[in-house]
């Protein structure tokens, strides 16, 4: 029977302790304050080569002596602004494939005005990629280029690289929405036909508010995106690096940027409800986008916890398109892990440069020949500073998985305004016009930017856990082996305080047994998972008082 005396002494030292580290955190508030203000993104040294409507192409200086011979187009999505791909220099994926000696460009695409309101799917892959990759290809003396599309940029990508294969040397899809045929987590099932309308959207906003599709997001983890990241924030205030990422994360999250009306109608509903792409059955401005010409080496970079785009959206692309060059990186982290997590530039990006590296200096690369499927790694990551990556929050690592194929977004703030019917009217036609006059043309420097000059604005926008089947094991490898895989791995809620939520943290970081917990290092695993490092003191301690 518990001593009363002792209960209300044990409630009178956890009061005292509380009061303490209060006082703690209210010494350091100014300056972590300061920090969340000024916090500085997208570092990485480059200069601004061409300019289209909104659009601006950077290209950022080299880091090496010599870079390899084939450029690296970057494209992401229309949701956010890109320096998710340079977030600061320890985590940076551009400064990363600079290290790796590449020439480096990248496509920021700006914040549609309401003028803007018209663009397509045809107007950003025709025009747009297609105007940036000639001024890429004509920079760096190649006829055709590398392009790596993150998110809905690597769907984009992925058209662009139907409709003009000549100009593409090599293709990378990172976490991208291809496939749309029940597997697609929870946005495919919100954004289903039968539920959701997006010309209701856009017949309200024009463009699509940023702050519209922030709300989206950040409902499909509610408790982790508007709870847990700010508990965890507060349980770390004293620790400046983990302000800083979170600071970053946040700003980033801040930052978003509207939709083109026209634009969010067609994804939602050709690549989404009707899976047009992917069912090659996908036409822009009446030219269709055919799979099959897709024959460039296609590396697909896929994470294993993202549920905004999950790996069944995107791994089957590869079985419809024509290249006898495939190749999957599956790793364990979330949809923004892959591009800002620690672990994900010290394991995954390596591999990336070199699958880049093999094919980017004049030299084929034989198809690998199929390889079985790869065994699950025991490192699995976990929610950093801002929480689950669904509120694009993931700052997590993880191991990865190559699984060969041979043979075999969203997120915002801001608020869109109605727009006037004749200046779109006007716009439409003017931006079809061209569109259809130049497509597929190679263009010199002069008729590039003569193309891109009508549509300048003088003025700027407006601101707008892993299962196994033991049945399966048993019949497979006999009871033994299933025996041996149930011991793998603990009941980590037995300790005290470790929730389900804090299990499935831990889980994902790599730590699934309380062998695991006890030789972990209480600093990194504290940075991987956001948990506080007197929680995962006190929980070492037990499992090594067991």
């Amino acid at each position: 029977m518990m001593n009363p005396f002792t209960s209300v002494l044990d409630m009178q030292r956890q009061a005292w302790e509380a009061t303490a580290d209060l006082a703690d955190k209210s010494k350091v508030t100014p300056d972590r304050t300061e920090t969340l203000e000024n916090v500085e993104v997208g570092q990485t040294p480059s200069e601004v080569v061409y300019e289209e409507n909104k659009l601006t192409l950077l290209h950022y200086e080299p880091m090496t002596e010599e870079q390899h011979d084939i450029p690296i187009l970057v494209t992401y999505a229309l949701i956010n602004k890109p320096y998710i791909l340079d977030l600061q220099p320890d985590r940076s994926v551009v400064q990363t494939l600079l290290e790796a000696g590449f020439d480096v460009y990248l496509i920021d695409w700006g914040e549609p005005s309401r003028l803007d309101r018209t663009l397509g799917l045809d107007d950003y892959v025709n025009r747009y990629i297609d105007n940036c990759v000639d001024v890429v290809r004509e920079r760096s003396g190649q006829d055709s280029i590398n392009i790596l599309g993150y998110c809905m940029g690597g769907t984009k990508s992925a058209m662009y690289a139907a409709l003009y294969p000549e100009k593409v040397e090599n293709l990378a899809l990172m976490a991208a929405g291809l496939c749309f045929a029940g597997d697609g987590g929870v946005l495919e099932l919100w954004g289903a036909e039968d539920y959701y309308d997006p010309e209701t959207v856009t017949d309200t906003f024009d463009n699509v508010p940023a702050g519209f599709l922030d709300v989206g997001f950040a409902l499909m983890d509610p408790v982790a995106n508007n709870m847990t990241k700010y508990v965890r924030f507060y349980d770390n205030m004293e620790d400046e690096d983990f302000v800083e990422n979170f600071a970053r994360m946040e700003r980033w999250l801040d930052e978003g940027i509207d939709v083109a009306g026209k634009a969010y109608e067609e994804f939602i509903r050709d690549i989404y409800q009707e899976n047009k792409l992917y069912e090659n059955e996908l036409y822009l401005n009446g030219e269709h986008v055919d799979l099959t010409k897709i024959d460039m080496p296609v590396l697909q970079i896929v994470a294993e916890y993202d549920h905004l785009i999950p790996p069944e959206a995107s791994k089957p692309f590869n079985d419809v398109i024509s290249s006898d060059d495939t190749e999957i990186l599956e790793f364990a982290t979330g949809h923004i892990g892959m591009s800002v997590s620690s672990r994900s530039h010290d394991e995954l990006w390596p591999q990336v440069s070199e699958w880049f590296e093999a094919r980017s200096n004049g030299t084929d690369v034989e198809a690998e020949p199929e390889t079985p499927e790869p065994e699950e790694e025991d490192a699995a990551l976990a929610e950093d500073v801002t929480g689950d990556e669904t509120g694009p929050s993931d700052l997590t690592d993880g191991g990865a998985a190559v699984e060969s194929e041979d043979g075999a977004e969203t997120d915002e703030t801001g608020i869109g305004t109605q727009t006037d019917e004749s200046d779109v009217d006007a716009e439409t036609d003017e931006l079809d016009a061209e569109t259809s006059d130049l497509h597929g043309e190679d263009r010199t420097d002069e008729e590039v930017t003569a193309r891109g000059e009508d549509d300048i604005q003088d003025e700027p926008a407006e601101p707008g856990e892993m299962t196994v089947d033991e049945d399966v094991v048993e019949e497979v490898a006999g009871e033994d082996a299933a025996s041996e895989i149930e011991a793998e791995t603990d009941d980590l809620t037995d300790l005290s305080g470790v929730g389900r939520a804090y299990a499935d943290d831990l889980t994902e970081a790599g730590i699934e047994t309380f062998d695991q917990l006890a030789d972990a290092d209480t600093a990194e695993l504290a940075a991987e998972t956001g948990i506080s490092p007197s929680r995962i003191e006190d929980w070492i301690e037990q499992v090594q008082n067991r």
